[in-house]
């Protein structure tokens, strides 16, 4: 058989994905899977969105600009003006994505074997992103007894060398839920600019934040022009997961120009997902206040019944809808998997996703689970009632 490339191999598995055919199988013998493993929303997309994708009438399925179209740029600059942050359409590029966003900004400012340093956990993907880029990921350790704040900046700077091109955040956290301060912020734009790095963050769950709290953006931080680069998606903020609609905020021109040659090199984003994303932009403000009063409700209701089960750490999310849970066991992965092809409880299992993939450095999160909270608060509560239970009867993995 022919050779398989090094990078192919290397390329990480989803911890979010990879233990979809056990549930599949489970669901195929009769048992009912209760998803607490993937961010997929419930909450139903904005009307306005599906409606203009009815409506849409042309003759010929064009490719769009390579940038994107200009009236969904316009409309998106017009949007974050509305958040505080002053772009103009030539400062956004729109990709097939947040994926497709951040593998271009990889590829933009780092080559082979240089380095982006990440505060640990980060989204999963981040290293599949990085393996296919080339990139290499230096990760940066926060930890859950503290809620997943940012670690000090002396720990960062200390990771600085010569193959460094960037730091890269996401704010609100996928998987911890933490919302990052505007000191948190400033600390870091400061540190940027002394060292001449990137500072990238991946900020799609911007409207997500709760308990009074503000989403504060690094292109609200003044200073950052040459610095700050955003990527941003409709994926969870409407509830539009399969649109495949992502974007590129920057103030550097020349960052902008070279990702627009990686989006010539794909074409274009595609048309009727763009005609729904800019119909979405018109999504009213209380489209938001009600799913966020819904999201908050569910994260009480998930973080009072996980105070339940002694032996286990919670930590608080303060913004998205992932919540990073310790449990007193030794092996995150094996569990899960013993969940679906083993458990049952009333003819019902849960499905996790074990935290461990959303790590960088080895043996760190093993004992670790991300819940996502986008259920209905009654399954929520059931799917900590089976979560306990099972953790009662877990043999064990015989690490």
């Amino acid at each position: 058989m022919p050779t398989l490339s090094k990078k192919g191999q290397a390329m990480p598995a989803s911890p979010i994905r990879k233990l979809v055919p056990y549930a599949e199988a489970a669901k195929k013998s009769g048992v009912e899977v209760i998803h607490l493993n993937i961010g997929q929303p419930d909450i139903k997309t904005p009307p306005q969105a599906l409606e203009a994708v009815r409506n849409f009438r042309t003759e010929v399925l064009e490719y769009s600009r390579s940038e994107g179209s200009d009236s969904y740029r316009a409309k998106l600059a017009e949007y974050y003006g509305k958040q505080g942050i002053r772009v103009t359409k030539e400062q956004i590029l729109v990709t097939t994505g947040g994926s497709e966003a951040l593998s271009f900004v990889m590829s933009c400012v780092a080559d082979l074997g240089d380095e982006i340093i990440i505060p640990e956990p980060f989204y999963a993907n981040y290293n599949g992103f990085a393996t296919a880029t080339g990139v290499t990921v230096v990760p940066v350790a926060s930890g859950i007894a503290d809620n997943f704040a940012l670690p000090p900046v002396s720990d960062f700077e200390s990771y600085i060398g010569p193959r460094t091109r960037a730091i890269l955040l996401c704010n609100p956290g996928n998987p911890t839920g933490y919302l990052y301060s505007p000191e948190e912020i400033r600390s870091l734009a400061e540190l940027v600019r002394r060292h001449d790095l990137f500072l990238i963050a991946d900020e799609v769950y911007r409207e997500f934040a709760y308990d009074g709290k503000k989403h504060y953006s690094i292109l609200e931080e003044p200073g950052l022009e040459a610095h700050a680069v955003v990527v941003d998606s409709v994926s969870k903020r409407y509830s539009m997961c399969g649109a495949r609609i992502g974007c590129i905020i920057t103030r550097n021109r020349e960052l902008m120009q070279t990702a627009l040659k990686f989006a010539q090199a794909r074409l274009s984003p595609p048309t009727f997902a763009q005609v729904a994303s800019e119909a979405a932009l018109d999504t009213p403000p209380s489209y938001f206040e009600a799913v966020n009063a819904e999201y908050t409700r569910r994260r009480d209701v998930l973080l009072e019944e996980l105070g339940k089960i002694p032996g286990i750490l919670v930590a608080r999310p303060q913004g998205a809808f992932y919540c990073m849970v310790e449990l007193p066991i030794q092996n995150a992965d094996h569990f899960a998997q013993w969940l679906l092809e083993e458990f049952r409880l009333e003819g019902a299992t849960v499905m996790l996703a074990p935290a461990a993939g959303f790590y960088a450095t080895p043996g760190l999160g093993e004992n670790q689970v991300r819940i996502a909270y986008v259920l209905e608060e009654n399954q929520l509560r059931k799917a900590v009632r089976i979560l306990a239970a099972a953790l009662e009867k877990y043999p064990g993995d015989g690490h």
